[in-house]
């Protein structure tokens, strides 16, 4: 685990386990043995999640990259932290940096600090709170001022599996991305619904931004979202 301003060791400390990434033993004596389609697999691509406080910005990523959940055993995210994932996108490795960061107004300039050199941004709102959705422009006009002109940023509507709680339609959450032409879903960082889908579909973009020819037609994160969530099982944990 590294971090900036970590938590205490009764807080959640993500970590980057022997496996997480592939043995790089043999890099020196083949470099080619890590380009593949014309895509270097050695290059990290620095992802941020970012959003209010209690949003379950540490959850979706514990979901994700342990395929767990853990009820009520995280305090609020102190400073920012990472953890690198591996994603197997059409047989080529994509490496992602994923950094959970605290959503409390007081670690704001920390967090904008890191905006610059972000690769994508997965921009998380609470369906069952309503403060944490109407601050998501706020969100957004700090990520147009500090972020990259091509960042990948994907708007992700959590904790989905609260129905009963709801107060925030899933209209209201497509309507505002079509607005900022982001990329959209909700997930559930309880069951897992769409979260490897949200991953798989930025490792993807960031992928074919790195390969695209000028010729070749620009992908579609919204596109690919969509067909996958067509295909049978494929919101599923």
């Amino acid at each position: 685990m590294q971090a900036v301003m970590a938590s205490d060791a009764s807080k959640l400390r993500l970590r980057v386990t022997p496996n997480t990434l592939p043995c790089q033993n043999d890099d020196r004596v083949n470099d080619n043995a890590n380009v593949s389609m014309g895509y270097d697999e050695t290059t990290i691509h620095k992802t941020i999640l970012v959003g209010d406080s209690g949003v379950g910005k540490t959850s979706l990523l514990v979901q994700f990259d342990q395929g767990k959940f853990q009820a009520g055993s995280f305090s609020a995210t102190v400073g920012i932290g990472f953890t690198n994932k591996v994603v197997d996108v059409e047989g080529t490795k994509v490496k992602l940096q994923i950094w959970d960061t605290a959503g409390q107004e007081r670690f704001r300039s920390i967090t904008r600090a890191y905006y610059r050199d972000a690769n994508a941004l997965l921009l998380l709102y609470d369906v069952s709170n309503k403060a944490s959705f109407d601050n998501i422009r706020a969100w957004l006009g700090e990520i147009n001022e500090y972020a990259q002109e091509d960042v990948v940023i994907m708007l992700l509507g959590n904790k989905a599996d609260m129905t009963s709680e709801r107060v925030i339609r899933t209209e209201d959450g497509e309507r505002l991305a079509n607005e900022y032409n982001v990329a959209f879903m909700e997930t559930s960082a309880k069951t897992g619904m769409n979260v490897d889908l949200a991953f798989m579909a930025v490792a993807k973009d960031l992928k074919m931004k790195k390969t695209r020819k000028p010729t070749d037609p620009k992908f579609s994160v919204t596109d690919y979202v969509n067909q996958e969530k067509q295909s049978v099982g494929c919101c599923s944990s």
